[in-house]
């Protein structure tokens, strides 16, 4: 009988955006999901395995802050529902200006290095890891080639001028394979990539 355990199976890290076709990941005057969730997108939604939540600091602040105003101010029953579904999943904030004891149920704070701290949770986590918007953290990961999946949901609006947080013009380039295409009822695209850092665009000299 082989007394050595088999080495425990590396835990997949998904980044993942919702957006407008524009690039935004929300849009000032506009409801959550602009108001364009569909039944199909929702419960595929639902059916989504339990993840542990990768954020920065001002990703949490934003989401703790909103999850404890969700049952007063006036957003959608799928919002709070998410919600309440956020709070009592496990999530690791990164950060070395927050302090214990948190607010938000369930968050673990690390203030070491994110990307050393991710290569181990991925390697001792009990649940597959994902990051909740954060950016500066999603790149971050993606560069350090620790990312196994790069997903974004495409919302069929041009949010223009009032789109707010532009989320390309923060990152750096990468070459993407696409791994998974699906169209919901109402025009929402769900676009899975397996991502890969480019320190320079392939097959040019360009100098920037």
């Amino acid at each position: 009988m082989d007394d050595n355990p088999a080495p425990r199976t590396a835990q997949p890290l998904l980044v993942d955006f919702i957006l407008s076709l524009d690039g935004c990941a929300a849009g000032e005057g506009w409801p959550g999901w602009w108001g364009l969730q569909s039944d199909e997108y929702l419960d595929w939604l639902a059916g989504e395995p339990d993840y542990v939540s990768l954020m920065g600091a001002t990703t949490y602040r934003l989401m703790s802050e909103m999850g404890q105003q969700a049952e007063q101010i006036e957003i959608s029953e799928e919002e709070k529902a998410s919600f309440e579904e956020m709070a009592q999943l496990p999530k690791v904030v990164f950060s070395s200006t927050l302090q214990e004891p948190l607010a938000w149920p369930n968050t673990t704070l690390i203030s070491a290095d994110a990307v050393e701290a991710v290569r181990e949770l991925k390697q001792t986590s009990s649940l597959p890891l994902t990051t909740v918007g954060s950016i500066r953290l999603s790149h971050s990961l993606m560069k350090a080639g620790l990312v196994d999946r790069f997903r974004v949901i495409l919302f069929p609006v041009i949010t223009g001028r009032t789109g707010l947080e532009r989320i390309w013009d923060r990152f750096e380039d990468f070459g993407l394979e696409l791994t998974e295409a699906r169209t919901f009822a109402g025009g929402l695209q769900l676009l899975e990539y397996v991502p890969t850092y480019l320190p320079e665009p392939p097959g040019t000299a360009w100098e920037r």
